[in-house]
């Protein structure tokens, strides 16, 4: 699974030489687009080696960029154009408008931009330029752009991860506070009912501190509140949306729940389209870094790179491998909604992530670095449950 950097940074299945063919034969111009909350520098690259035309800055408005489109295809008689910008915190509205009238458009990773080593001077106008040169060289590397639909899925998802920060946030405030006076709880288990009677019973010499508990503690169930609406809105949206099957073929693998297969697929899509296990394993940054020259070959911690909320949610299932396979009876329950294929899969998973913990506990490892190393395979093992959730070939070798 030790690839080098350039193979563990792959975010779509074309190659850049395929996508240098394939502009320079449709596209008659490339438009760099750097876009801010209120303006967009605009940057026009034609074919040749001639340096990019700054064309000046526009409206971040939907009729502003209309009118933009509206000249430049004028401007080169109707014929197909590419776009690009930068993917962040303006979203995906001008990819959408872009692609409404007939024209391509690139969401760029930021992050695979190539940069020179010496060039100290950043302005709008020079990231337009750079942006439009590159996408004429077929040097930039689009990312994958939700639909309406999944994009909602995603904010979704994302901000019941926000309303949790918010609770454990609350709990620590409330835990620091008792601690701070001496009010220790006895109990097996906080934050649960009995937790809250506790709670109840405590008392302070002043009437202030009193008041300071007492909103402390509301504060963690308006925090739990909001994380509980969210999860219902998430149990209510899944029936309708269109990776639905694929979400209840992840829930079949031990350690992924409702929310858990919901994230996965809320962030990445139909984790199908890429071509193998192991490209899915380095987007999400599980997959070892390597720095190699010569005859000396150096790995080190995993890369980090790609997707974080999908990366996190797979650490935290890969934590439940360390207790022996086992069908319990909620995994059972879950199984059971899918296809005997799929069960045979998430079984031969089970099997094989929680020998591997294990294996690697027994050699010394962290607990860290086995569980990271458990959530790695456990993606490869995903991968294949929507591949066979889509009716794509996967070469497992589970049989029912």
């Amino acid at each position: 699974m030790t690839q080098s950097n350039a193979t563990q940074q792959v975010v779509v299945e074309r190659t850049a030489a395929e996508r240098l063919s394939a502009a320079s034969d449709v596209h008659a111009a490339y438009i760099g687009l750097d876009v801010h909350k209120a303006s967009i520098a605009v940057s026009i690259a034609e074919a040749g080696r001639h340096e990019p035309e700054f064309r000046g800055e526009i409206a971040n408005e939907p009729t502003a960029i209309d009118t933009l489109i509206r000249q430049l295809s004028q401007r080169f008689a109707g014929q197909p154009l590419l776009f690009s910008y930068e993917a962040g915190p303006c979203g995906y509205g001008v990819y959408h408008q872009i692609q409404a009238t007939g024209h391509d458009c690139d969401v760029v990773a930021p992050s695979l931009i190539p940069r020179r080593a010496g060039d100290r001077v950043k302005t709008d106008r020079r990231d337009a330029q750079m942006l439009a040169r590159l996408s004429r060289s077929g040097e930039l590397t689009p990312v994958w752009v939700p639909t309406p639909e999944q994009e909602a899925i995603r904010d979704l998802t994302r901000a019941r991860e926000d309303m949790k920060a918010i609770e454990l946030k609350a709990r620590q405030r409330l835990s620091a506070f008792l601690l701070r006076h001496g009010k220790v709880y006895g109990g097996k288990s906080k934050w649960v009912p009995v937790h809250f009677r506790w709670l109840e019973t405590v008392r302070f010499d002043t009437p202030v501190q009193q008041i300071v508990l007492e909103e402390y503690v509301d504060a963690v169930k308006e925090a739990q509140r909001r994380v509980a609406g969210l999860e219902q809105q998430m149990e209510a949206a899944l029936p309708s949306w269109s990776l639905a099957p694929v979400v209840e073929a992840l829930m079949a693998m031990r350690g992924i729940g409702l929310i858990t297969a919901m994230t996965v697929l809320a962030e990445l899509g139909d984790i199908s389209r890429f071509d193998s296990p192991r490209q899915l394993m380095a987007y999400l940054g599980l997959v070892p870094s390597e720095h190699s020259s010569g005859g000396s070959r150096r790995q080190g911690g995993i890369t980090k790179t790609g997707n974080g909320h999908v990366r996190r949610v797979l650490v935290e299932a890969a934590w439940s491998y360390r207790f022996p396979a086992r069908k319990t009876r909620i995994i059972q329950q879950r199984a059971e909604r899918t296809s005997p294929t799929v069960q045979a899969i998430a079984w031969e998973a089970q099997k094989r992530l929680c020998g591997r913990y294990r294996r690697l506990m027994a050699t010394g490892k962290v607990k860290q670095q086995v569980t990271t190393a458990v959530a790695r395979e456990l993606a490869g093992f995903l991968w294949a449950l929507a591949c066979e959730a889509m009716g794509k070939p996967h070469g497992s070798r589970a049989t029912t």
